[in-house]
């Protein structure tokens, strides 16, 4: 269960993170002694994706172990649906081996990445790993009919960080909540208390207050000592929500609110009080103070914030956990902010003379190695929870000019579909070639 964190990433729309069985003289696939037990397997993917071979002929069982094979037709669903039938396949760099790097033409694109068989599972396919997606006459009119389509609220923005024109611009006023992308304001609080020399990376705290997962710091002993540097990093590059709760409990609570006065435009009654994500979790976990927080005032709000923070003690246990199956109360108890506030937020931190918290953004890229290339700096941060979607992007071209990308779903009624809306965002990351 993801809890406020964004853990599937753009690199990938992964089949199966399996590795492919090593053995010798691998037993030929029946009826296909022709091609080599790869070239074969790999042609059949084809079918696959098309919905004319079942997935259980294709697919070892090592495969369904960790994509059961519902999860794998809403993958492929997603697939079809932005990119059209798939056609054949364009490359097999390495046929005679067990694995291999594999390209599929589908009408819209050519999808690349990894395929693996499994000679102890009859050849069946262990991996198959879709690292990137280059559109065919993809256009920005094709991609925003897309994101138009999508049931729920969307907003987008792609451009250049100083304000030139932009690629791509839907609702880049419109605020949605943001689930973990929330932490970059955190992270921005951060870099300028250090740029102002109130604080260093290099101070060491003691662990004093947990979270619910995602992340690892949950699991660390109470006490531990901690750098506000490790504490960034985690809260960054693998969204630790412990990590995040730990460093708002060690900011001024006006260094956090600076950076949202300065970043998000307009009144935003639902920001205030800003909310660390153990409280968020107790208001999304009882219903009754989830409603009791939304009446208030925001007197209220703050007085029942600071309730909520001394019953917990930053401790989990003292708290009954939402149980996330389903979008809970995603316009009223978030964070929330539009793409013009994201690139406000952003140009405050590519303006820092200490590259620090850059090089944390840098740490998890979250694009494909082939779209990687193409940019001198990439710096990402996601949020998710269920009907909650947020990917933002801090790029920097070989010219040295700032850009942002920045993508907001909110569906209120049904969680949202993160492989579309990874794919969309690859397609607009590909506007800039």
């Amino acid at each position: 269960m993801k809890m406020l964190a964004f853990t599937l990433g753009l690199a990938t729309v992964q089949l199966i993170p399996a590795a492919a069985y090593a053995q010798d003289d691998p037993a030929p696939v029946t009826g296909l002694e022709a091609q080599t037990v790869l070239q074969a397997r790999a042609e059949q993917v084809v079918g696959a994706i098309n919905g004319d071979i079942p997935f259980d002929q294709l697919f070892a069982q090592s495969f369904f172990a960790d994509v059961p094979e519902e999860q794998l037709a809403k993958i492929v669903q997603s697939l079809t649906d932005q990119f059209g039938a798939a056609l054949a396949v364009e490359e097999l760099a390495s046929p005679e081996s067990e694995s291999s790097v594999i390209a599929i033409r589908m009408e819209r694109a050519i999808a690349r990445g990894i395929v693996a068989i499994d000679p102890a599972d009859d050849n069946r396919i262990s991996q198959l790993l879709f690292q990137s997606f280059d559109p065919v006459d993809d256009s920005r009119e094709k991609i925003e009919r897309d994101l138009a389509a999508l049931p729920g609220s969307v907003n987008a923005y792609f451009g250049p960080l100083d304000g030139g024109p932009p690629l791509l611009s839907i609702g880049a006023d419109e605020k949605l909540a943001l689930g973990s992308t929330f932490k970059l304001f955190v992270l921005s609080a951060l870099a300028h208390a250090v740029e102002r020399g109130e604080m260093r990376w290099s101070d060491i705290h003691e662990l004093d207050r947990k979270s619910f997962p995602s992340g690892q710091m949950q699991a660390w002993p109470l006490g531990s000592p901690v750098t506000k540097h490790t504490l960034a990093t985690m809260m960054i590059s693998i969204s630790d929500n412990t990590a995040t709760d730990q460093l708002l409990a060690l900011l001024p609570k006006e260094a956090v609110a600076r950076e949202v006065e300065l970043a998000v435009s307009g009144a935003e009654p639902r920001n205030a009080p800003w909310l660390d994500t153990l409280t968020l979790f107790a208001l999304k976990g009882d219903p009754q103070l989830a409603a009791a927080f939304v009446a208030g005032d925001e007197a209220e709000q703050a007085a029942l914030v600071a309730r909520l923070a001394a019953q917990a003690g930053g401790d989990p246990a003292k708290i009954t956990p939402p149980r996330f199956t389903e979008p809970t109360a995603i316009d009223s108890i978030e964070w929330f902010a539009s793409p013009a506030d994201l690139r406000r937020l952003l140009a405050r931190i590519a303006d820092l003379r200490d590259p620090t918290a850059r090089q944390i953004m840098a740490i998890n890229p979250s694009i494909p190695p082939t779209k990687l290339a193409k940019w001198q700096f990439v710096g990402f941060k996601g949020g998710s929870e269920p009907g909650v979607l947020n990917l933002t992007w801090l790029l920097q071209d070989e010219a040295g000019r700032w850009h942002v990308l920045t993508m907001g779903w909110n569906d209120s009624a049904q969680p949202v579909d993160e492989t579309a809306f990874e794919l969309l965002a690859q397609r607009v990351i590909g506007l800039a070639e």
